[in-house]
């Protein structure tokens, strides 16, 4: 079984002013991902509960791949599809190392299956200003030092358009973070990327700001596309029953994880 790394949201995510492109840091979640396991068989089955991937795509995948269309293929995902944690960037780069894939193709195999990927498949997805209409990094980035998230859900789930590159220019936030930011510095510019797009795509009645201003939140950050939610916290900083506030708030799947193992 190959298990694959999903993420969180972003900590920022928006549109460059030269090239127009839609980039993003990612908000990486080692605990939660997707599995995917592939076993020789000489007529593909997929076997995929969630619907993350399904036939179509796991051919189309291992087509871009110049693998044969073939194999018994199970995948699982920890987290639900169309919230913005990354399940089914992660499924595909998850099956594409059970197959036996060389790890220089992934990335160009996903863009041309999903028309835009997050970069799970990085050793530091967090490190790179990243292009996922593209699937390249734009460039190389500091990570951001260790946080710890309490997160969840909230609204329904929204799968991302490829085409959609309705974001917020993010040039000053990307400036910003190439020096290299601090947790509370970092924190704050995730909080004005989120509020830059909760401005310009909505909803109006996200509960996410109140939550991170009454349980003491260095800052908060959301999926761009997506209904991941997270409130950021130093180490070891998160209030005791902080869950249950959210939880009286509508979020759904409601958890806690370290965006470093």
């Amino acid at each position: 079984m190959v298990w694959v790394a999903g993420h969180f949201g972003e900590w920022v995510q928006g549109c460059t002013a030269q090239s127009g492109d839609v980039v993003l840091v990612t908000l990486p979640c080692p605990s939660f991902g997707a599995s995917a396991t592939w076993q020789d068989d000489p007529v593909l089955s997929v076997v995929d509960p969630s619907g993350v991937v399904g036939p179509a795509r796991a051919v189309a995948l291992l087509s871009q791949l110049g693998l044969a269309a073939r194999g018994r293929i199970t995948l699982a995902t920890d987290l639900p599809p169309g919230g913005g944690a990354g399940m089914s960037s992660a499924a595909l780069v998850a099956l594409a190392r059970a197959a036996g894939a060389a790890e220089d193709r992934i990335a160009a195999a996903c863009l041309a299956v999903e028309g835009a990927v997050d970069p799970l498949m990085l050793s530091a997805p967090d490190a790179v200003l990243w292009a996922p209409r593209r699937a390249v990094p734009v460039r190389a980035l500091p990570p951001p030092p260790a946080a710890e998230i309490l997160g969840g859900f909230w609204g329904a789930p929204i799968a991302t358009d490829p085409r959609d590159t309705a974001f917020p220019p993010i040039d000053d936030l990307i400036a910003a973070w190439m020096t290299g930011p601090d947790l509370r510095r970092a924190a704050e510019l995730a909080q004005q990327s989120a509020q830059r797009t909760t401005a310009l795509r909505g909803p109006a009645d996200d509960p996410t700001p109140a939550l991170a201003a009454q349980l003491g939140a260095l800052g908060w950050a959301r999926a761009h596309t997506g209904s991941a939610r997270s409130l950021i916290f130093a180490p070891g900083a998160v209030p005791a029953r902080a869950e249950q506030h959210l939880r009286r708030a509508g979020f759904a799947g409601v958890m806690r994880f370290s965006t470093r193992r």
